[in-house]
């Protein structure tokens, strides 16, 4: 492949996609297609985090878009609530997986293979943003992009729901290392510091704490190595939206 000549920024951010370990579709497939894999996600119940903010009233019944959803715990547990979702992952075994989730459960929920940085939103469709396990998955360069898609995708006042590593769950990869070394590893962890400088620009945090750790074959799924968030897209003093 001949090297790229450097025009725009999109080019910066496309040799840097280049750099990395591939991570695309097809690699998240046969990491899908092993069903017994020992993964602590390869359950049928939805994050305790997510059931304690219906259970509550903090949540409800909205459209709703979910990043990097797998196969389809979380989407068919809000279908079930009575949400409208949009569930989006670019691995087609991890969906047609999904799919057999959401029949067996008698809901529809309308799955998507796609990037998350492909999807072309009308601006304010959702009421809620939900992703656990995909932005600890995004590249440091990409990180912008996903921020433009939760502002363009949420209405003013939505709810963004996250879970990804702490710092003892991911990588111990810090930004300049994961270039460094060509790789993501299995995903960046965070520290609360890190969450609230990413995010704190556009969004209210109004929660954000350690998973709890659920009994393994329980109802719902928390692990301890991972942060569970919520917090809610800004409207600017004027009324207006967050820029």
């Amino acid at each position: 492949m001949n090297d790229p000549l450097i025009r725009s920024t999109d080019d910066v951010l496309c040799l840097l996609d280049r750099l990395l370990q591939d991570r695309a579709g097809g690699w998240w497939d046969g990491f899908f297609a092993d069903r017994a894999r020992p993964c602590p996600f390869f359950v049928d119940v939805p994050d305790e985090n997510l059931a304690e903010a219906f259970d509550n009233g903090t949540l409800k019944a909205g459209r709703v878009l979910e990043l990097g959803s797998g196969h389809g715990r979380n989407a068919v547990f809000m279908a079930r609530r009575g949400c409208t979702v949009d569930a989006v992952d670019f691995s087609a075994t991890a969906l047609d997986w999904a799919r057999e989730q959401a029949t067996a459960a008698g809901v529809a929920v309308n799955f998507i293979c796609r990037s998350i940085f492909e999807l072309d939103i009308a601006p304010g469709t959702y009421d809620l943003v939900y992703d656990c396990g995909c932005f600890h998955h995004v590249p440091p360069h990409r990180r912008p992009d996903y921020l433009r898609l939760l502002k363009r995708a949420l209405r003013p006042g939505g709810a963004f729901g996250l879970v990804c590593f702490r710092p003892e769950g991911g990588s111990g990869l810090s930004d300049l290392a994961v270039y460094e070394q060509r790789r993501m590893g299995g995903g960046q962890g965070y520290t609360e510091e890190q969450l609230r400088q990413i995010f704190s620009p556009d969004f209210d945090v109004a929660m954000l704490r350690p998973m709890r750790e659920t009994a393994p074959a329980g109802r719902l799924f928390g692990k301890d190595f991972l942060w569970a968030a919520w917090m809610t897209r800004r409207i600017a003093s004027d009324g207006a939206p967050g820029v």
